[in-house]
């Protein structure tokens, strides 16, 4: 660094902004890379016809995972779901895994071999093969890199920025019910740290749910069958896992356009309902800034909407794209509505 340099800390942009800057920093530009950075997959043309995609995952102790009350399989299959998932987002067919990992001496073999089944059952239900990766030695944190490949045929991805003015939004699943998961799981936490004495075996039956939502998310493989088996083919798309805010935010910038939802529509389950009643929040933030939901977001032309609704059922309409650059307005279903700018 240079003397005179302004030392400037990352939190002060924040990551997104961070990411934004390495895309003036990505090497020689070649004719075989459809897509670089800016969606959930990198697209290589293979050969006429054919791409691959390409997207990874990291996975930091103490950030992204807290091995308090995340057992090793479930932090397992939880790594392969979200890079997974980024796969099913282009609307390509999840193939190969490569996981590396650096592991620290106060992990076992038996809990890492209990971290790789959790890995191989997630393989199993998403019918890809783990071809290799790297194993080091860590100081203290455990850390994980997974980076799956997936094929399409090139006419079939489908990336964030071909949303259209007219648009119907649409989302799969419920949304908020992984931080759901995950205030219950820091409570808990919370609750043994002031009360170490104690035996710690709280009672979560009720919240079994939530918890398998933050713990043991699913990729949407059953949305990416029937997008196959479809003519119906969405404008934009996107994996719902930094909250539905931000990942409509994305859709739109790189769409050039605004976006009107209404948030009664916003599928939210019962049981994520009662937790953030239990916590005094707004549950609607659970939803729209929660995030790790691993549900997909989807632009539609309204006329096919019904059409492929008659084909695949767990999807809600929420809101529909407009022209208004960079805004996104929520419709609260009341006398008032807000914007939330997107411009930042």
């Amino acid at each position: 660094m240079m003397a005179n340099e302004e030392f400037q800390q990352i939190q002060d942009i924040g990551f997104k902004s961070l990411i934004a800057r390495f895309k003036d920093h990505t090497g020689v530009a070649r004719n075989e890379v459809r897509k670089g950075i800016g969606d959930d997959a990198s697209v290589l043309k293979l050969k006429e016809g054919r791409v691959a995609c390409t997207s990874s995952e990291i996975f930091l102790e103490g950030i992204h995972f807290d091995l308090t009350y995340t057992p090793f399989t479930h932090l397992g299959y939880k790594v392969v779901t979200a890079a997974v998932s980024d796969i099913l987002a282009m609307n390509a067919e999840p193939v190969q895994l490569l996981v590396d990992i650096a592991i620290p001496n106060k992990y076992s073999v038996q809990m890492i071999e209990q971290l790789y089944q959790g890995i191989d059952a997630a393989a199993k239900d998403y019918n890809i093969q783990v071809t290799g990766g790297d194993t080091t030695a860590s100081h203290q944190l455990l850390a994980i890199s997974v980076t799956a490949t997936g094929s399409a045929e090139e006419n079939k991805i489908i990336y964030r920025n071909g949303s259209k003015i007219g648009d119907i939004i649409c989302v799969t699943g419920e949304l908020g019910s992984a931080i759901a998961g995950l205030r219950i799981l820091l409570r808990e936490k919370r609750s043994w740290q002031d009360n170490p004495e104690q035996q710690f075996q709280p009672d979560l039956q009720a919240y079994e749910h939530v918890l398998q939502r933050q713990l043991l998310p699913k990729a949407r493989f059953d949305l990416y069958k029937a997008l196959q088996e479809s003519e119906v083919k969405p404008n934009s798309m996107i994996d719902l896992t930094q909250g539905l805010v931000a990942d409509l935010s994305d859709v739109l910038k790189q769409s050039g356009l605004g976006a009107e939802i209404y948030s009664p529509a916003v599928p939210i389950s019962f049981e994520t309902r009662n937790v953030a009643d239990e916590m005094n929040e707004d549950v609607d933030k659970y939803a729209f800034y929660g995030g790790e939901d691993f549900e997909m977001l989807f632009t539609l032309p309204e006329p096919l909407v019904e059409k492929f609704k008659a084909e695949f059922d767990d999807f809600i309409v929420i809101g529909r794209i407009t022209e208004r650059e960079k805004q996104l307005t929520v419709n609260t279903g009341e006398e008032h509505n807000y914007q939330i700018d997107l411009s930042e």
